[in-house]
């Protein structure tokens, strides 16, 4: 007996097989047990604490690792959890649409999460933003009353307007080093100084004018002079190489860092939707037959 199929048009469509009421309810579980474990793993380092024995409690280093595999491990339990919840209450028997149940908890969970951390860390920052605000604020007083003081100082060193004009006279290259008074000279060698530092050389006339006004600031030959200059030279360099040096093996260090909390992040979200579809496939209803009849179990 030949049955009559009607054909599908256009504009059929296919039943929707997604429970959004399901999924929510997966990834709210998932959250929530994650927490729950998370929260265990809190009471139970505290509880390792012992301040009173030397030696009683865990270094840094084997609290941060196991602080980490137990975030993985309470992560991957309530992803599973999750899973199994949101196929079973999907009330689907396809073992396809019970995985795809299992991962959009996966994802839900891990935007929720992340949505958390997010204002976990926006938090701390309004209170590290409150902080330094105050300690501004005492700086700034602190400040202002060490302005007050210096103004209160300022007719023991006399005029300070006649103070300012040796300075900017010692700022003017020329004259005998030994005729210029100490004022003078050290602001002299000041510019040099910085000239030398943000050019990388002087020329040769003013290495020699340099040389000439340490000689008469400091009462010692010339040679003695420029002997001191060129160590002092050699030292800077020695630092800023250094400075350089630690400064790139701090570039590279945290590059790697970074490199490897990517990878395992991505190695942690690749375990979670392991453990939110193997939740699923187990929350996943099997279909049985009856008496000829199919049922669900």
């Amino acid at each position: 007996m030949q049955q009559s199929t009607t054909p599908l048009t256009a504009t059929d469509k296919l039943p929707s097989r997604v429970s959004w009421g399901a999924i929510l309810s997966g990834g709210l579980v998932a959250v929530t047990v994650g927490t729950m474990f998370n929260i265990l793993g809190a009471a139970i380092g505290a509880s390792t604490i012992d301040p009173i024995f030397a030696g009683g409690t865990p270094d840094a280093g084997t609290f941060g690792i196991a602080g980490g595999i137990w975030l993985l491990l309470a992560s991957l339990l309530g992803l599973a959890c999750g899973g199994y919840v949101a196929a079973r209450l999907s009330g689907t028997a396809d073992d396809t649409d019970g995985v795809l149940h299992g991962l959009s908890v996966w994802a839900i969970a891990f935007l929720v999460s992340a949505l958390m951390l997010g204002n976990l860390v926006a938090g701390t920052a309004r209170g590290v933003g409150a902080a330094a605000q105050g300690i501004g604020s005492a700086v700034a007083g602190a400040a202002g009353t060490a302005g007050e003081a210096a103004s209160r100082l300022v007719p023991e060193i006399g005029d300070p307007e006649a103070l300012v004009e040796r300075l900017q006279a010692g700022l003017q290259s020329g004259g005998d080093p030994a005729a210029l008074n100490e004022d003078q000279r050290r602001a002299e060698i000041t510019r040099l100084v910085t000239q030398r530092a943000t050019q990388g050389a002087l020329a040769p006339a003013e290495r020699e004018r340099l040389t000439t006004l340490a000689a008469a600031e400091f009462d010692i030959a010339p040679a003695q002079a420029e002997q001191r200059i060129a160590a002092l030279e050699a030292e800077a360099q020695r630092l800023l190489d250094q400075a350089e040096r630690r400064a790139r093996e701090a570039a590279d260090a945290a590059a790697n860092a970074a490199a490897v909390a990517a990878y395992w992040a991505f190695a942690a979200m690749a375990l979670g939707a392991a453990a939110a579809v193997l939740g699923a496939k187990v929350g996943t209803r099997k279909t049985i037959l009856l008496a000829g009849r199919r049922a669900y179990s």
